[in-house]
Formats: structure tokens, sequence, C-alpha cells
């Protein structure tokens, strides 16, 4: 496994491989690896011949200072994680933003819900950055978890709209056995908050069966949601009902008729968790 700190030298590497004729993916993380990340690795190589994981902790994706200074910085372990994997090069810069850069990349429509509402500036710095990433490993693949749906689905219309010549593939969410959604946030969890925070996968699950069970009225769906995660002692972000294709939210007296799905940002404990099931058929 070879690790890079230059984006040149990342670029040659992975230029050099795919003249041999071999494909690249890329999973796009900010370190702190859990066992859902090193999922996305073995996923990525049963896509491509080489796996890329990029380790950078994006600092204009945080909309919270304070966010940004508490992200875990744990390079030195999450080499050791790779080293039993089937990934081949890390790319972990620095810095990748020059002095006086004024470019981003925006997707619009997509980024002006959800999280969009809550995170001012989140998903720019998302997209410019992926964006960024994609230009210098120059992949064949693209790996994006399905837990952070938003962001996945702006990802991928960000690859459409711009021509990357590049496959995105979605990766299932991995999760504890408790059924709680793996995520580097989890490590910040005190320990009784952490035993509250199953209230959002239950929640989800008890969704997803009344769904399956036939009902469709939006309120009737997200009514018990809400009452569980109150009850666990969440402080709630938003449990919203998103149209599939434009992830906005339905009102609670619509009816599902088409592709949905139910999103989750709730705090426990002062940390913010996110989780979702597709309501699909």
């Amino acid at each position: 496994m070879e690790v890079f700190t230059d984006k040149h030298l990342m670029r040659e590497w992975s230029r050099r491989v795919r003249q041999a004729g071999e494909t690249v993916a890329l999973v796009p993380t900010m370190g702190a690896l859990h066992e859902g990340h090193l999922r996305l690795v073995e996923l990525a190589s049963a896509e491509a011949d080489r796996v890329v994981v990029s380790i950078y902790v994006n600092p204009t994706q945080f909309d919270r200072a304070e966010d940004l200074a508490k992200y875990p910085r744990t390079l030195h372990t999450d080499l050791k994680a790779l080293e039993g994997t089937s990934c081949k090069a890390v790319f972990a810069p620095t810095e990748m933003y020059l002095p006086g850069s004024a470019t981003w990349v925006t997707v619009e429509g997509l980024t002006d819900h959800l999280c969009g509402l809550t995170r001012p500036g989140h998903f720019r710095g998302v997209t410019t950055i992926v964006s960024k990433f994609l230009h210098v490993v120059e992949p064949d693949v693209a790996i994006f978890g399905n837990k952070d749906y938003q962001q996945r689905r702006v990802l991928e219309q960000m690859v459409r709209d711009q021509d990357f010549p590049i496959r995105v593939v979605a990766a299932p969410t991995v999760r504890e056995r408790d059924g709680l959604a793996m995520s580097s946030r989890n490590a910040r969890l005190p320990p009784e908050a952490r035993q509250r925070a199953v209230a959002i996968p239950r929640a989800l699950e008890a969704a997803k069966d009344s769904y399956d069970g036939g009902e469709r009225r939006v309120g009737a769906l997200l009514g018990p949601v809400r009452t569980a995660l109150e009850a666990a002692g969440a402080t709630i972000d938003y449990v919203e009902i998103a149209d599939d294709a434009t992830l906005a939210p339905l009102p609670d007296e619509a009816r599902i008729t088409t592709p949905a799905v139910l999103a989750i940002a709730a705090f426990f404990g002062g940390v913010r968790l996110i989780d979702n099931v597709a309501l699909y058929g």
C-alpha cells in the first residue's frame, strides 16, 4: 500500500495504473476509519482493480468551527486499519486548497432540503472537495455510502452534470449489532446517549414495517418516529419523508405515491446523528 500526500504524485500513480489497463476505485473519507469504511473498501475492490482511499478532514464542509476542531485526526491508526484490506493507495494530503482559492462547485435543488437547511454551506464544501479528489485521482469508480443519503444523491448529480467519466456506486449502510448506523461520530457519544441512540434505527425499522404493511399516509408514518425519538431524549433536527427525485419533504397530509426516503437527523448527547430508510415499492 502506497501513501501519497502530494496531489501530483497521486495523479501520476493513478495514470500509470490505468495506462497498464487496470481500473481505479476511489473511496473518499475524512479518516477516523471504522468497520463501515473498511466495508466500502472491500466493495470498491469488487468494482475495480485498484482501490484508493482518500483521507482528508475537509474544513469547508463544517458549518460549525467547534465540529471541525473536535473531528478526530487518526491518520496513523487509519493506515494500520487499511493495511489489512485491498486498499492499494492512500491519498492523505495536508492541504487541498491553494491560497486565494475562490472557486466552488455547487449543486442546486437537492441541497435545498434536509441537511442543506440546517447546515448552510455544508454541501458546497462536500461537492467542491470531492470534485477536486476526482480530478486528482481520476478514478473509474467512486464509492459513497447510503448512510449519507442526501450527500450520495448530491454527488451523483454533480458527477452527471460535470461529465465526470466515473461510475458512482452506492454502498449499503453498515450497522452496529444493535442497529445504529456506523459513523465516526459514534465514538463521541457518551455511554448513556449511545444506548438511547438506538431509538433511531428502531424507529426507522418500525416505520418501514408500517409502510410495507400498506401505510402510505406521511403523517401516520412520521408521527410514531418523532414520538419515539422524543421519548428517547433526542433533540430532533429533522424527521422527514422526502421525494426521492427531489429530496423535497412531503407534507404530513400527503400520501406516498412515488419512491421516497424517510430521513432523520437528531442529537444525542450533543452529537448529531443521521440515518434513513428507503420507502420504495
